[in-house]
């Protein structure tokens, strides 16, 4: 990690030498399923060191290396797949959560490519025993309106999938389906004929009411909070998706990781002034063993939309690559052209591209 970020190479699969970038903290991913569809991918080109990534807005293309990675952010619907590799990532030492999100669309048939809920639910509490509490994160994502869901049936379908995840999560984050400002969105629910409802500000905060109160009710105690949503709620935090807090909890043991968060570690055990106690800022997070930390950097990615929370981190995914088919999906242009690169993937599987060219 001597080198400059601009003046470090790594050697390709075809012998070749070419800059890459050697991220910290990776995130796989927000543009497509990584651990559902692609996780074999994944993990073959970690263990080679790189992958390449297409610029979506350009089509250029880089280099991602693996050798100075610390922490991975999963993202899924279906991250079973993951429960092969998590050993790989202890033997690494490199740390992880996952973004897990877990709807329930089955009825009216908005999720086609996700396993039945009872499997789902069943793959969370597989991963929570592997993982532990707090690393497997809820996600009911995003909140969906439609002429045959309104607003009681999703808090129903909330409660029936909360009531199961109580003691296995700590978190339940969601966001409101957005379906006006994503025109190739709109497009494919009405191409699939689903009549969509987008909500007003007021539809927003009553249903955050209808949580809040749900959540003392039933006791499950879970933090509640909106992804990428500008809109304060009360009793509901914002999101920070990739986030560091919780990174330190998970890996505070990673001295090359905490020294990439900014973290100081403080041991509240022992004082050089016996009559004085170890002064603990008011947002440190405990880490276990009268251990606290401190992050005194800001780690936030200013590249991301405003109401997003996350900290800087390097998307090794690609749009147009998801085969959930998902009908309000926004990260494929078309299931057409989603299906052809997975096919185009599963013909050459170890590729540096996670589509096989």
């Amino acid at each position: 990690m001597g080198k400059k970020q601009e003046d470090r190479t790594i050697k390709l699969d075809n012998g070749e030498v070419t800059k890459a970038t050697f991220p910290i903290v990776v995130s796989a991913s927000r543009s497509t399923d990584i651990p559902a569809f692609y996780a074999d991918w994944f993990f073959e080109r970690l263990n080679r060191g790189y992958s390449a990534w297409s610029n979506p807005f350009n089509g250029k293309k880089s280099y991602v290396a693996y050798e100075d990675t610390k922490f991975i952010v999963f993202w899924s619907k279906n991250p079973r797949p993951l429960l092969n590799h998590i050993d790989y990532l202890k033997e690494k030492s490199i740390g992880c959560y996952v973004q897990y999100t877990l709807n329930d669309y089955e009825d009216e048939e908005l999720e086609r490519g996700v396993p039945k809920l009872e499997e789902r639910i069943e793959t969370f509490k597989l991963l929570v025993a592997k993982l532990g509490v707090g690393a497997v994160v809820w996600r009911f994502d995003p909140l969906v309106l439609t002429d045959k869901i309104d607003m009681n049936k999703l808090l129903r379908k909330i409660e029936h999938i909360g009531d199961q995840l109580k003691g296995y999560t700590e978190k339940l984050v969601f966001s409101f389906a957005d379906i006006l400002s994503y025109r190739k969105v709109k497009a494919n629910l009405e191409r699939s004929h689903i009549n969509y409802i987008d909500w007003t500000k007021e539809q927003m905060f009553e249903f955050a009411e209808k949580l809040v109160l749900l959540n003392k009710t039933k006791g499950w105690n879970y933090i509640l909070a909106t992804c990428g949503e500008s809109a304060d709620l009360n009793g509901i935090e914002h999101n920070h998706c990739v986030d560091d807090r919780l990174m330190v909890r998970l890996g505070y043991k990673s001295k090359g990781l905490m020294k990439f968060l900014g973290v100081e570690i403080i041991d509240a055990t022992y004082s050089d002034n016996l009559f004085e106690s170890v002064k603990i800022p008011t947002d440190a997070i405990p880490i276990g063993n009268n251990l606290f930390a401190v992050i005194n950097k800001n780690n936030k990615d200013k590249g991301q939309r405003t109401a997003c929370g996350c900290m800087k981190s390097k998307d090794i995914g690609e749009y147009n690559t998801c085969p959930h088919l998902c009908e309000y999906c926004y990260a494929n242009a078309s299931k057409e052209i989603a299906v052809a690169n997975w096919k185009q993937h599963q013909i050459n599987p170890n590729s540096e591209t996670i589509t096989g060219r």
